[in-house]
Formats: structure tokens, sequence, C-alpha cells
């Protein structure tokens, strides 16, 4: 087999395209390298451009007309980044989405994998939620993708490819080989916002402690990457049997099926690093949610996939690629 992987060269796509080769499936990598890093891409056949140059598209449908499935992991993806620019992330990520499957569909390429997000959901309670959860995106960014499921979704309908919605919950962690990860050494999420307090000695502030939670603090279910990677290798080699003729949509929650709230999140990562955080508490943030771990029951039985790495694995190897990261510029 081989795919194509639009962000091919980002935190997910990378590690995708490592999962992918170590499956024997072949990668085709674009990438406009503006958060992606060219390293991730050596030797995985990456095109440097935009998902939206039809030239580039052209010259890499022609160079492999035997892609036989496409991975859509390119979009941007900081949510307090789309509330100030909206219009930049409806163009890119909705925008240029359409070009992309617009080429696709016209080359004859049947078969979509998309990258999409929890962030789609009502996250109000800290409760489980399954692939038939409320829908109520809460930024730009969650919108974005909402809105592209629906496009998708439509143009199965029309016969114009098949699809798999990918709902990821939050990614952490490595490659555990630390050949990709993270190439922001300043990322926004509750660990490395974490791992940052820590490394400048400062405190760690828990925005939030009155959500209907255990503990009060906001909850998550952070996924480590690896395992995500390998829900796209499953989506791939099952994708015929998921996404058929008569259901050509699918959606498909990817999660651990865990809880876990920012103190617990915390007191892992003292746990792994052997730190002692300071933490402070500080009032909800506006548009903060209570948070929702994934229901993966549908993963289980339409993939046969489940998460298996530990919050624990997740913030040891976030902790060793950053330690490399370093390294490396």
């Amino acid at each position: 087999m081989k795919v194509l992987i639009t962000g091919g060269a980002g935190y997910i796509g990378s590690t995708v395209a490592t999962a992918c080769i170590e499956a024997g499936i072949e990668t085709v990598l674009i990438d406009d390298l503006s958060t992606g890093r060219r390293d991730f891409g050596e030797g995985r056949g990456l095109y440097v451009g935009d998902i939206a140059d039809g030239a580039l598209l052209d010259r890499v449908l022609t160079d492999h007309p035997d892609i036989d499935a496409v991975i859509h992991c390119a979009a941007r993806i900081v949510v307090s980044e789309s509330v100030t620019d909206p219009l930049g992330y409806y163009d890119t990520n909705v925008g240029k989405t359409i070009v992309l499957l617009r080429r696709l569909r016209d080359a004859g390429i049947g078969r979509i994998v998309f990258s999409s997000s929890a962030a789609v959901y009502s996250a109000e309670g800290g409760q489980g939620v399954d692939e038939t959860g409320e829908l109520a995106p809460s930024s730009p960014y969650a919108t974005t993708k909402a809105m592209v499921e629906r496009v998708l979704q439509d143009s199965a309908d029309a016969g114009d490819f098949r699809a798999i919605a990918l709902r990821y919950f939050n990614p952490i962690g490595a490659d555990p080989r630390l050949r990709t990860g993270l190439q922001n050494p300043l990322p926004t999420h509750a660990l490395g916002v974490i791992m940052r307090a820590s490394a400048n000695g400062e405190a760690f502030s828990i925005t939030g402690t009155d959500w209907a939670t255990r503990d009060g603090s906001g909850l998550r279910d952070y996924i480590h990457v690896w395992d995500l990677a390998l829900a796209h290798v499953a989506a791939v080699q099952r994708f015929d049997e998921v996404a058929t003729e008569s259901e050509p949509y699918q959606v498909i929650n990817i999660g651990t099926g865990d809880g876990v709230t920012v103190r617990e999140l915390a007191a892992a990562f003292e746990r792994v690093s052997g730190a002692q955080l300071r933490i402070v508490e500080a009032p909800r943030r506006a548009g903060d949610q209570a948070g929702a771990y994934a229901i993966v029951d549908r993963a289980a039985e339409v993939l046969g996939w489940r998460a298996e790495r530990s919050i624990e694995d997740g913030v040891r190897d976030a902790l060793a690629w950053a330690e490399k990261l370093r390294s490396l510029d």
C-alpha cells in the first residue's frame, strides 16, 4: 500500500508516517514546513508546499498514481490563535482542504482518513462521550474540524469518495524511539505548560477548580501519540471494511477511554520526573470546559485497536523528546 500524508512533517503526521512505514506501508508526504520539520520528512517522499497548490498536487499525483489512501493531518491547531485569527483558520483548515479534496476526487483517489478532533464535542460535564455525542465546537479551530467532517460526509454521500474521521482526544508523548515528537519547544497544552513551569522554576496554575469532576480540576483523555499513530495504520488497513459503499462515511473516537484530571496529570509528571511542582489555583478562563473522555468501543470493534500506553509513558516520552529537541536545535 501507499499513502499520502498531508502535514506529514508535523508532530502527528510524522509519527503516523513512522507507524505506516513500520507496517510496510509506503509514504508520500506534503508539508509546507510552516510548523513541521524538514528532517521529519527525510527518506519518506516529502514534497514541500501547500496542500492548496494545484501545481504541486498535480506533480505529487503524477509521480505517484498508485496512492491508495490519503491521511489528512495538515491544519492549523492552536485554539487561542484561532480565536484571534478565525479567517486564517477557516481559510487554511476548510478552504484549502476543499481544494485538496477536489484534486483527489478528480484523480480517482477514493479513500480519505481525516484527522478530526474531540474538540467538536460538547464537554461541559467531564463525562465519557461516544460518536453520537452532542457536537458543540467552542472555538474557530474546533468549528473548522466539524465543518470538514460535514464536507466529507456530504461528499461521501454524493459518491466522491469514502472517508473515516478519527476524532482525536489529547495527544501527548513522542515516538518511543525518539525519531519524532513535538516540534514546538513551547507547546501550549497542559503537559507542555507543566514541563515549562518545572524547567523554569515557576508555579503551575490550575485554571478552574470547581468543575464537576472527581477533584474539581478539568478532565481530559490523554492519548500517547504512538497509540494514535497505530490507530491510523489500523484505519488504512481496514478501510474497506469500515467505510463501505453502502456506508461511505464513518466517525471513530481515538482516545484511551479514561479521563485524567489536571491534578492527576501534574501528579503523574511529579512521579515520572521526580520534580516537585509548585501549584497555584486560578479561576476558570473564558471558554474553558470541564472536559470529556472518549468512549472507545467503536474503535475496538471496527479497527481492532485500543490504546496501550499509560499517562506515565506519555510524560516520560515527552520529557525524553524535549531533551533530545534541545540537542537537535
